[in-house]
């Protein structure tokens, strides 16, 4: 089969962690429903970039600001999670034939491609791609156009980064909307790099990784609004609609079928879920529709719980703890699974080798 092969994946988070608590004692709602939403997730941690100040509040950031911290975010934790991935490849950076990254956290021209070529000394004829503004699906459609160039020129190897810096989309106030924001996002970056069939030598850390067999969609228009940025204050504010576990939820069977059918597969054959984090009313719907198991949603839990939603980065965090488990063998067969706006429902069909 000439499908392409994942061979490491990267991911890094800004230094500083903060727990629900005190998350909402830095936020100080008077709404005693936004104290109880940060309470009651399912979230013990997050890593965000936030100027607390010495009277240990959040200070006002200005949007310059705000585009400030998303192009930081992209050099210094983006940056990280490239270098770990290349590390881990045993690639030089001036191998790469490809290029793509991946936010929604803000925008940027030139964008994050050009500010990580020039950090890290890529070729200048490198191919990039800048995928902006997809949302927490987009790793996996940033992961198409990467495998279907690695189809056609199967000796080359490329990388694709997603930093999302949730933190640059932070807006303060009461609103109940806000707060469900406010209380799930985390900043995070995770790289993958990829490369063709005859790529040589394939690294040795390649075992605990999958190839890349095959994608598949399902757009749910009639809930375009359902996810969205909104300009609060001349900022980013995202608003996240209550019946979008449920949207999900109830469209989820589509892609997932069309994909088996596709593959000649049948569900119980597919042994891996590697699902988006999107938050535990998410995963539950999921659970319930698919009727998957706690097991096979581990590590979308762990990266809830130790990271919040870390948006397009979810799906590669999980992904990585599922290769270094040490649980997979050869032939098996998984299904990666990303939820966004649009809304949009993305799955790629994952094989061992």
């Amino acid at each position: 089969m000439n499908n392409p092969r994942i061979i490491s994946i990267g991911t890094a988070v800004p230094e500083r962690s903060f727990t629900q608590q005190e998350l909402s004692d830095l936020f100080n709602p008077s709404n005693p429903k936004i104290i109880k939403l940060f309470a009651q997730s399912h979230i013990k941690k997050r890593h965000l970039q936030l100027p607390v100040t010495e009277d240990h509040t959040i200070a006002e950031e200005s949007p310059d600001d705000l585009l400030a911290k998303h192009r930081q975010g992209i050099l210094s934790y983006g940056g990280e999670a490239l270098s770990k991935a290349l590390q881990e490849a045993g690639i030089a950076p001036e191998q790469l034939d490809y290029l793509i990254c991946v936010t929604s956290t803000g925008y940027l021209c030139p964008g994050a491609s050009a500010l990580l070529t020039k950090q890290f000394g890529l070729r200048d004829n490198i191919h990039r791609l800048d995928v902006v503004g997809m949302g927490c699906n987009a790793a996996i459609n940033a992961m198409q156009p990467l495998v279907q160039y690695l189809r056609f020129s199967p000796r080359s190897v490329g990388a694709m980064v997603c930093i999302e810096n949730c933190s640059a989309a932070y807006i303060v106030n009461e609103e109940m909307g806000t707060a469900v924001v406010n209380s799930l996002f985390g900043d995070a970056a995770a790289a993958v790099v990829i490369c063709g069939s005859e790529f040589e030598p394939i690294p040795a850390t390649a075992g605990g990784y999958p190839a890349v067999a095959d994608f598949e969609s399902h757009i749910i228009t009639d809930s375009m609004e359902a996810m969205r940025f909104d300009r609060v204050d001349n900022k980013l504010s995202f608003y996240l609609d209550r019946s979008i576990p449920y949207v999900l939820g109830n469209n989820v069977h589509f892609p997932v079928e069309r994909l088996l059918k596709k593959n000649q597969l049948k569900k119980r054959q597919i042994s891996w879920w590697v699902i988006h984090s999107g938050g535990k009313k998410v995963i539950d719907s999921i659970k319930v529709n698919l009727d998957l198991s706690d097991y096979d949603v581990r590590h979308t839990l762990s990266v809830l719980e130790n990271y919040g939603n870390i948006s397009s980065c979810s799906v590669l965090f999980s992904l990585h703890q599922l290769a270094y488990e040490g649980t997979v063998h050869p032939q098996d067969n998984g299904i990666i699974m990303a939820m966004g706006p649009g809304a949009s429902i993305e799955t790629a069909l994952l094989r061992w080798v």
